[in-house]
C-alpha cells in the first residue's frame, strides 16, 4: 500500500474512470479497454473495497469539445467528499484539456482525494505531486495538438496527390483504393447527363430546375450513409451538381474552410 493512501481515503469509495476517444476505438481497440478495466485489481490491492466503474464516456473525446456526463458525475462525487481515489490506467483518460484537468486536480486537493494511474499514486495536497500532475496535464494537451497537426499535414499531403476522397458525389462510387468510379446504375448516369444537357439548352440553373419540375422528374441524392435516394429536385441540388469540379474530371479539395469566432 502506498503511504499516500490514508485510512480516510479507504473509508470512501474509489472511482475507476474508463474512456476511449471514438466509436472506432470502442469497436476495434478492445484490448485497450480490457487493460483499463483491469485497473480494478490494482485498486483492490491498494486496499479499496468499494469500487465504482464509470464507463459511460466510452467513444467520447476528452479534448473538451463534447459533453462527458461520466466525467461530470465523477467530479460532482469528488466535490461531495464521497470519493477517496479516482483512478485510470493513464491520467490522459481523465482529460486532454487543461481546463477540465486543472478542475479535477483542484477539487481533489480541496477534499483530499488521491489520483491513481498504473505507475503511481498522486496526492494533490503535496506540492511535488501537484507540480507533476500539472506537467502531465500540459503534456497531454500538447500531445493531442501534435497528433492533430500530424493528421492534418498527412491529410494535406494526400490531397496534393489527389488521393484524398472524403465523400463520393452522387453518380460516383468510392473504391477501396480511394478512386472514383461512375455509378453502374444507368438511371443515375442518365439523370446526371440530362442535367448538363438541359442547362446547355436552357441557359440557367433556374430554367433547368423548372423543366424538371414540369416533367415530374426526380433526381438522385446521396445520403449520409452512402445510399442513393430519388427526390423531387431543388435549386440547391441542381446547382451543386453543375458546380462540382468532379463532373468535369477535375480533383478539388479545400474549397471551404471553418473559422472560429
Amino acid at each position: 500500500m502506498s503511504e499516500k493512501i490514508k485510512p480516510h481515503h479507504l473509508g470512501r469509495k474509489a472511482v475507476l474512470y474508463v474512456r476511449q476517444s471514438s466509436a472506432h476505438q470502442v469497436a476495434h481497440n478492445q484490448e485497450s479497454r480490457k487493460l483499463q478495466y483491469a485497473m480494478k485489481k490494482r485498486l483492490e490491492q491498494l486496499g479499496f473495497r468499494e469500487i465504482e466503474i464509470i464507463d459511460e464516456d466510452l467513444g467520447r473525446s476528452a479534448a473538451g469539445a463534447v459533453k462527458r456526463s461520466g466525467f461530470e458525475r465523477m467530479v460532482a462525487d469528488v466535490c461531495l467528499a464521497k470519493v477517496g481515489a479516482v483512478a485510470a490506467r493513464e491520467v490522459s483518460r481523465f482529460a486532454r484539456n487543461n481546463r477540465e484537468w486543472q478542475q479535477l486536480v483542484e477539487v481533489c486537493r480541496v477534499v483530499d482525494t488521491v489520483l491513481i494511474d498504473l505507475d503511481t499514486v498522486y496526492s494533490p495536497r503535496q506540492s511535488n505531486d501537484r507540480l507533476l500532475l500539472g506537467l502531465k496535464g500540459s503534456l497531454n494537451e500538447y500531445e493531442l495538438d501534435l497528433l492533430r497537426q500530424r493528421s492534418w499535414e498527412a491529410r494535406r499531403q494526400k490531397a496534393r496527390r489527389g488521393e484524398l476522397v472524403v465523400v463520393a458525389p452522387v453518380g460516383y462510387l468510392k473504391t477501396e483504393d480511394q478512386r472514383l468510379e461512375k455509378d453502374p446504375d444507368r438511371r443515375v448516369q442518365e439523370a446526371i447527363g440530362l442535367i448538363f444537357g438541359k442547362v446547355l439548352q436552357l441557359g440557367s440553373v433556374r430554367q433547368t430546375l423548372l423543366w424538371f419540375l414540369e416533367q415530374g422528374l426526380e433526381l438522385p441524392v446521396r445520403e449520409r450513409n452512402g445510399a442513393t435516394r430519388w427526390r423531387r429536385p431543388s435549386y440547391g441540388t441542381v446547382y451543386r451538381i453543375l458546380t462540382n469540379p468532379v463532373y468535369g474530371g477535375t480533383y478539388a479539395y479545400g474549397k471551404t474552410e471553418c473559422t472560429l469566432r
